[in-house]
């Protein structure tokens, strides 16, 4: 009879839980810079849109996130449904009004979200937006 070994995680190679001595990026950063008119320096260039800035623009909404675990034998999609607290690069963090318990969703799991009301959204080469559902 196996030990339990817990679950299994995928970690992308691009984590720098894989190279923690080397920051990639770090290199990234510097690249982007070098692109930049002085007085933006340290600011992501306005025509790149991601998940995470469109989560964080949407702070404080309620919204519904939808995931799929791969090789999970006991859920292999899960949806959680919850107040946007924060977004980052690589997870949600999400809390949960009526358990008061937060989570902590990695984006590589993520499938899509749903809002019930308006986002706001800001198109890549415009101004700040609000969107409605059709």
């Amino acid at each position: 009879m196996s030990e339990y070994q817990g679950p299994y995680y995928y970690y992308p190679q691009a984590s720098p839980a894989y190279y923690p001595n080397y920051d990639q990026r770090q290199y990234q950063f510097q690249e982007a810079q070098a692109q930049q008119p002085p007085d933006m320096q340290g600011m992501l260039p306005m025509e790149q849109s991601y998940i995470e800035n469109i989560l964080r623009l949407n702070r404080g909404k309620p919204a519904t996130v939808y995931m799929t675990f791969e090789n999970n034998q006991d859920w292999n999609a899960k949806v959680f449904k919850g107040i946007i607290e924060a977004a980052g690069r690589d997870h949600i963090i999400l809390s949960d009004p009526q358990t008061n318990k937060r989570y902590l969703l990695l984006m590589v799991y993520l499938d899509y979200v749903t809002f019930d009301g308006e986002i706001n959204y800001t198109y890549p080469y415009g101004q700040m937006t609000t969107t409605s559902p059709r």
